[in-house]
């Protein structure tokens, strides 16, 4: 009959687990990722329900240790696994939203500085002091253009030019960007295999944004607005990885953009630099070519940009490590409250090993080795449950929240470095908590009995 109860006992867990995985492979809800969000509770839910049995499976695989006071405090885990719930259910939780929002932070800031690495190939940028998501920014005038190629120590030099144009009326513009595009595999981050364009049609690369949002998948054609009120219809040949416009851009080279619409303006200007140029006296030459324009130029490098987007990042997620403190000591708390309650529900038996020739501090030392053993089956099972729910996060709530993918990145050092510190904290609260909450006198507890 135990057994049975033990088993049936054992279902939730699995079910909600199962349950989470059903609702992961689900599509948003109004582009909102509704089912991913409720596999990431019923995960976490689940992960909490089966902690006894999973709880007893780690144990099982532990050998018996020599020494009197561990074995003692390993098999009493052991056999009393099912009180584990309630004192490592919070590390369990608690864990396992750090490890997700570790490896989610982590997967996201390398995507983010491979992404960089590839869109900004060139040495120094050059564009317009006007927002290049404008409908018609400023350009730059041509003979800007032949004074910048022109400059001592500039050994290239693209024009690109970057507009918005309105595909749907009840979404935000999407950026038309037309540069060189000479190779396309090498010049943007794409995801997947390029189609070849049909002869007399134009190609262009869209971002993930696109896919989602218009349903424009490698291989299909999209009336693109033109400048005059018209349209062109282009043939999408790839999708590339785009962080920085969440609703969406296309890309086409710069000769197509000027054949298809006439407007030969261009606002932003690539330049790569001579082997040992300087970028400084580079820099004051083209301000010295921009005459009067010089004020509404904007120049920046390529580090300058990237260190600039990554500390934005950086800043944007560091609530996060905040969040993480916040939910580690609430599950620390749960082990203090736990074990402060169960050392004074155990006075008699503290009094009868009192009887047997153990020491206050032998009593505590199997406190704090109960503890240590709950949180280190704790700490693994949390682990474990945070990667299963970085995964939602990566592959599914980033997707369908953002409408860009990323490759899922497992910081190994920073999560064992996480979980030890879990580790030795629980085990120093669970010490610290049986100290307050013991007797110094355990062995009176044992008359409470005669």
């Amino acid at each position: 009959l135990s057994a049975d109860r033990g088993r049936a006992a054992g279902w939730p867990g699995p079910t909600l687990v199962a349950a989470g995985v059903v609702l992961a492979l689900l599509p948003p809800v109004f582009d909102i990722p509704l089912a991913a969000y409720l596999s990431v509770a019923c995960l976490l839910l689940g992960g909490i329900v089966w902690v006894p049995a999973l709880l007893g499976a780690v144990l099982r695989a532990v050998p018996p240790p020599d020494d009197a006071l561990a074995l003692l405090a390993v098999e009493r885990a052991r056999h009393q696994r099912h009180t584990a719930t309630v004192a490592i259910a919070g590390v369990v939780a608690s864990l396992a939203l750090s490890v997700a929002l570790t490896v989610m932070v982590a997967s996201f800031r390398d995507a983010v500085t491979q992404w960089l690495d590839t869109v900004l190939p060139a040495d120094l940028y050059v564009r317009t002091a006007t927002s290049p998501g404008a409908a018609d920014p400023v350009g730059l005038p041509e003979a800007f253009i032949d004074a910048a190629r022109a400059v001592p120590g500039v050994a290239r030099a693209e024009a690109q030019r970057v507009s918005s144009v309105q595909l749907d009326d009840r979404r935000p513009a999407v950026t038309l960007i037309a540069r060189p595009l000479a190779d396309p595999d090498r010049d943007l981050p794409l995801t997947g295999v390029l189609r070849a364009a049909p002869d007399g049609e134009v190609g262009v690369y869209v971002s993930e944004a696109m896919v989602d949002l218009y349903r424009a998948a490698p291989g299909t054609r999209l009336a693109l607005p033109l400048p005059d009120g018209g349209r062109a219809s282009v043939f999408v040949r790839g999708v590339w990885r785009d962080y920085a416009r969440q609703h969406g851009a296309v890309m086409l080279a710069l000769a197509d953009y000027r054949r298809l619409t006439g407007d030969l303006r261009v606002n932003d200007l690539a330049l790569w630099l001579a082997p040992g140029a300087d970028a400084a006296a580079v820099q004051a030459a083209l301000r010295r070519a921009g005459d009067g324009r010089a004020a509404d130029l904007a120049f920046a490098s390529a580090g300058e940009i990237r260190a600039t987007s990554l500390r934005i990042f950086d800043r944007s997620f560091a609530v996060t490590y905040w969040l993480q403190g916040v939910a580690i000591a609430i599950g620390l708390f749960g082990i203090a409250a736990s074990g402060s309650a169960q050392v004074l529900a155990r006075r008699k038996e503290f009094g009868l090993l009192s009887h047997l020739g153990l020491t206050r501090r032998q009593v505590l030392t199997v406190v704090a080795l109960e503890g240590a053993v709950w949180t280190a089956a704790g700490t693994v099972l949390g682990a474990a449950l945070g990667i299963a729910v970085s995964v939602v996060l990566v592959k599914v709530v980033n997707p369908q929240s953002f409408h860009w993918t990323m490759d899922l990145l497992l910081p190994w050092g920073r999560l064992l470095a996480l979980c030890l510190a879990v580790l030795a904290a629980g085990t120093a609260t669970a010490w610290l908590s049986a100290r307050r909450a013991a007797s110094r006198d355990m062995a009176q507890a044992v008359k409470e009995d005669w």
